[in-house]
């Protein structure tokens, strides 16, 4: 049969189809006899023509692949005596390839202990004194350990011994590149007994990857994967070498004679090592020299006559991830900001970024801004508060630069700054809304690509705007209704992608012209030709946040259409983004107009659970060109799904696959469905209840998901969930359905809590802990009805706080200069401060004190003038949170008695600070204080008064007048015995009404009604500035609906038994008031 066979596969390298298609037929009859795996290995050992030989060994390893249990036991042991007598005397290069990956099949299912003559063949080839032997057995290890390196591990001492030699082999690169994927493949299953021979190879491995460069970079490129391998398994093996691994990916970054895969593997290398050892990258000195490297790289000139990819006319803004070099530069600084103190990475970027900006060549002027922009996310409160006008300026004289390629990078810097260093920046409003707007009329329409650039700034300042955009709203609504009806659909686009963001920041302001925009926008909707396709996303994109700001009244007629345009277009067009969109639309109607969904929530859910099971847009890489995949698809029917599971469970490392990659759609697919799915939830209570486990059960299974973005989101729905499920159960409190609450509480809770301490990514951490405080704040203690829960959840706080999870490095020995760290390792421990004061109030004070007592030093401490603004104002704002939460929990004034004299010293320190925001918190905090423990601080009270009556004297700041006003009316209502209401309360009313913190409104008119009950002739004698007060207040959104009503019954009693003072008190008003209050009063 062999004959034939070698005939067969003779025909299929022919170029004529004819010829194929019979040699296919052919072929497959030939897989249908028994004899086809003799034959196979006949041919691949004795056909003197290699193309064969490697068919034959590829068809082989297919057939043992999928058919490894049907072939008996003595079949296997002469395959196995074959393939290895074959390899030892094959002399091509791509035949001996082939047989080491039909080894590596082998391998996996034949573990390697039943094979003992593989050991030998590697034994001696690896050893041999032949240097060609050397590089063939180190090849067959490589495949066969990469394909299953389990197995190996009692090796592995053995392999690590052996790479040191071959490692040094210099002449020898081959051989040393084999070593080395052997390495990378070893990685992670190493234990700590092989970890300190690891770490004494990082030295000789880096000196092998020098000359492995020389040799054959693609190889080098390759290779160099062993470092992400180390980085993401096993980071401490790296860590002693950290200076001489950073040297060796600095000298591959800067030398322009290498590719860029190369140059792109070893700045991404950089920012990897920041992003997982920072501490250790400032302690080694090793800033300075990767921006002196990293720089020129950023401000490097394209070829002549070329343009950097973002630069290009024509470029898809979507392709912005492109592989160049300087891309990775920008990134590496990205990566400082996102994960170093400021203060230290701003002291030696600054000099080389102003240099850059100051320089005539354009290119380095790009550079400056470029850094200015990557700066804004990491960096965000070290800008606003130290910096941000003198960069503005900066950005904004670069929009009038003489060079496109500038002006360019200041609008990507200004959306930059815009998105991330808000509210601030909106304050310069004034300045920046003329200067875009006529830079937009300025543009040419033609250069759709710098037109884009344009909108992304002006949509980025835009969307913050909130009310200050009313000014600018005819002009803008103009432009966009005339782009939108542009021939162009990259213009019309942009129009309503800017219409959306106008949207957010004017709200109900837009409904003049909501009619003419939601016109359009279906007319963009129904259109289903495929070019329509990224604009039709966009338009339902526009359509959401419409749903979410126009105002109920408006939008609710649309909701039901709006849910079947959505369903339309999901039936009619496969597309990641489409869906992704549609999706986002139906959870924006299910806050406006829940029950227009209800009918179509099993479409909706069906649709939605199968964008997260779908593995769409997962690609495999394979390692060779597969003619023959065709052949093994249908072979044996009858044998289908036999072998699919072999000895362990699902056969799952195919060693043709050299990786996998996502397409980001379908990514953002993924991470928009779980959103939805959780606010779908949450607002159709009851009705989501028939989909909530299977919704549940597809979200729980993506916490584990490769991409950061779409675990996190996991995450946050699981918690929606669970507040959905409390939700439905508070409404109609059944027993079935508090079961089903406590069911799904105890898997999502203990699922947080493993992610808090072992998750990497740090913003998944948080997007954990801001879902598990949601969970806090709706269920309250039904989420710490379990036993032990309280201390896990307030142990997890604690790790945070006191940086010991795997996200901050954890537990790094790195304590000595705690006090500066990366904003968002900031942020971070916020997130965690924030879950203290809501489990005070989830349980009585008693239970919670022994965790409060340990947690309270660790905020108390960020109070330290040494910390930042951001620090002391979150120390002092939780401390006053915390005081609060006690105020109306069980115990919670023995508590709050117990704590104040640890406390005061703090706040009356914050009440003096320099910073308006930390002098609000503790101002605020204070007055907490006194509501919670009320008289037990009787002591306090006069130095309380005299520090409050010294700062109302002189405070500037409207928001902290607002909290003095506020605090002084908690003490009142506390404790009236201790507070000289004679002087106090006529200081209090001058400085009403509120004009900035407006839930204040609540505590002051519940003062003033309790003042009237207990003290009328005092009330009485300060009816004037109270009436003038109230003018302000009644019927406006300052005030619930509950003040209102105690309000309008204050003055109404007034009005009635003092009717003489009443009307003297209304006179003094401006008739408008004078009639608002009237009609107020008179109502019944």
């Amino acid at each position: 049969m062999s004959g034939e066979l070698e005939q067969i596969l003779l025909q299929l390298t022919q170029p004529d189809n004819a010829i194929i298609q019979q040699a296919t037929a052919q072929l497959k009859l030939a897989f249908k006899d028994p004899a086809i795996i003799p034959a196979l290995c006949a041919v691949m050992t004795g056909c003197v023509e290699p193309r064969i030989r490697q068919s034959a060994a590829v068809m082989l390893r297919m057939r043992v692949k999928k058919h490894w249990k049907k072939i008996g036991p003595d079949h296997r042991e002469s395959l196995k005596a074959v393939v290895l007598q074959a390899f030892q005397q094959e002399t091509e290069h791509t035949v001996r390839h082939s047989l080491s990956q039909l080894s590596a099949v082998m391998v996996k299912h034949e573990t390697p202990d039943r094979w003992p003559a593989l050991f030998t063949l590697l034994n001696q080839s690896t050893k041999s004194n032949n240097p060609m032997d050397r590089q063939v057995g180190l090849l067959l290890l490589s495949k066969v350990v990469e394909s299953n390196p389990e197995p190996f591990k009692p090796h592995y001492r053995q392999l690590l011994q052996l790479f040191g030699t071959v490692l040094q082999d210099l002449d020898n690169p081959t051989a040393m590149y084999y070593s080395i994927l052997t390495l990378t493949a070893m990685t992670a299953y190493t234990g700590t007994e092989e970890m300190n021979l690891m770490r004494s190879l990082i030295p000789t491995l880096i000196i092998a990857l020098r000359h492995l460069i020389k040799a054959d970079q693609d190889q080098a490129s390759e290779a160099m994967e062993v470092f992400d391998e180390l980085m993401e398994s096993e980071v401490s093996i790296m860590v002693p070498h950290i200076t001489e691994i950073v040297h060796f990916c600095l000298e591959v970054s800067a030398d322009t004679t290498l590719t860029d895969s190369l140059r792109v593997k070893a700045l991404s290398c950089i920012a990897f090592l920041i992003r997982l050892k920072s501490k250790t990258v400032l302690k080694q000195k090793l800033l300075n020299p990767i921006l002196q490297t990293v720089f020129p790289v950023l401000s490097a000139a394209p070829p002549p006559g070329e343009e950097d990819p973002e630069d290009e006319e024509n470029s898809n803004e979507d392709d912005t991830d492109n592989e160049s070099p300087k891309h990775f530069a920008a990134q590496v600084i990205d990566t400082m900001a996102l994960h170093m103190p400021p203060e230290k990475l701003f002291h030696q970027l600054m000099p080389l970024t102003q240099a850059c900006l100051a320089s005539d060549n354009p290119y380095e002027r790009k550079a400056g801004l470029m850094c200015l922009a990557v700066l804004a996310e990491g960096c965000a409160d070290h800008i606003r508060t130290k910096m941000l006008s003198s960069m503005l300026q900066t950005v904004c004289q670069s929009l009038s630069d003489s060079n496109q390629v500038v002006r360019s990078a200041g609008l990507f810097a200004l959306g930059q700054f815009s998105e991330h260093l808000q509210p601030e920046v909106s304050k310069y409003c004034a300045e920046l809304m003329p200067l875009l707007l006529g830079y937009m009329s300025a543009l040419n329409q033609a250069k759709i690509g710098h037109v884009t650039k344009a909108f992304y700034a002006l949509e980025n300042f835009l969307e913050n705007l909130g009310s200050e955009i009313e000014p600018y709203l005819p002009t803008l609504m103009e432009t966009m209704s005339a782009l939108s009806n542009a021939e162009n659909l990259k213009l019309k686009e942009l129009a309503v992608s800017a219409i959306g963001a106008i949207a957010n920041a004017a709200k109900e302001k837009l409904v003049p012209y909501f009619l003419p925009v939601i016109e359009s926008l279906k007319g963009f909707l129904t259109d289903t030709r495929d070019e329509m396709r990224s604009l039709q996303t966009q338009a339902l994109d526009t359509l959401s946040v419409l749903a979410r700001t126009i105002g109920k009244e408006v939008f609710s007629p649309l909701a039901a259409e709006c849910v079947q345009l959505g369903l339309n277009l999901t039936n009619a067009i496969d597309d990641p983004d489409l869906r992704r969109c549609t999706y986002s639309l139906f959870s924006a109607v299910s806050t406006v107009s829940p029950d227009c969904l209800n009918p179509h929530l099993t479409a909706i859910t069906t649709i939605m659970l199968l964008s997260l099971k779908s593995t769409e847009g997962v690609t495999a890489h394979l390692e060779e060109d597969k003619t023959f995949v065709l052949l093994d698809d249908d072979d044996d029917d009858e044998a289908q799904g036999d072998t699919i599971l072999d000895e362990e469970g699902t056969d799952n490392v195919d060693p043709d696959i050299a990786g996998f990659s996502v397409e980001n759609a379908y990514i953002d697919e993924k991470e928009d469905t779980c959103d939805a799915l959780g606010e779908i939830a949450f607002n159709t209570g009851a009705a989501f209840q028939p989909f909530l486990e299977s919704s549940f059960q597809q979200v729980y299974e993506l916490r584990d998901f490769p991409h950061e973005d779409v675990r996190r989101a996991a995450f946050v729905a699981m918690g929606q969930f669970c507040r959905a499920q409390h939700k439905v159960w508070q409404e109609n409190p059944t027993e079935a359905d508090h079961q089903a609450l406590q069911k799904l509480l105890g898997v999502v809770l203990p699922s947080f809590l493993e992610a808090v301490h072992s998750e990497r990514e740090r913003h998944v951490v948080m997007g954990v802990l801001e879902a598990m405080n949601a969970v806090l704040k709706a269920c309250q203690g039904e989420a710490l009805q379990s036993p032990g829960r309280l201390q896990e959840i307030s142990q997890a706080i604690r790790d945070v706080l006191k940086k010991r999870t795997v996200c901050q490095d954890g537990g790094g020995d790195e304590a000595d200069d705690d006090e500066q760290q990366a904003e968002y390792d900031a942020m971070l421990q916020e997130f965690a401060g924030e879950g203290i004061p809501l489990l005070a109030s989830a349980v009585p004070a008693e239970t919670f004190q022994p965790y409060l007592n340990e947690l309270l030093p660790l905020i108390m401490n960020k109070a330290k003038l040494s910390y930042t603004v951001a620090d002391r104002s979150f120390s002092v704002g939780t401390l006053g949170e915390i005081l609060q939460s006690l105020v109306n929990v069980s115990g919670g004034r023995a508590c709050a008695g117990k704590l104040s004299n640890k406390l005061l010293p703090v706040l009356v320190a914050g009440v003096r600070d320099s910073d308006s925001e930390v002098r609000n918190n503790s101002v605020f905090a204070l007055g907490a204080l006194a509501q919670a423990a009320g008289p037990l601080v009787a002591q306090d009270y006069p130095m309380m008064l005299s520090l409050f009556s010294n700062l109302l004297s002189k405070e500037q700041d409207r928001r902290v007048i607002d909290n003095l006003c506020a605090a002084l009316c908690r003490m009142i209502m506390s404790n009236m015995e201790g507070v000289p209401l004679e002087q106090v309360f006529p200081a209090l009313l001058a400085r009403l009404p509120l004009k900035e913190d407006m839930e204040e409104n609540k505590t002051v008119y519940s003062c003033l009604a309790m003042l009237y009950s207990q003290n009328p002739a005092l009330v009485l004698s300060q009816i004037k500035p109270i009436v003038s007060a109230s003018s302000h207040v009644l019927g406006t959104k300052d005030l619930d609906t509950e003040t209102q009503n105690t309000l309008v019954m204050l003055l109404r009693d007034v009005a009635q038994r003092h009717s003489k003072e009443f009307e003297v008190a209304m006179k003094s008003l401006p008739a408008e008031q004078k009639m608002k209050l009237t009609g107020a009063v008179s109502q019944s």
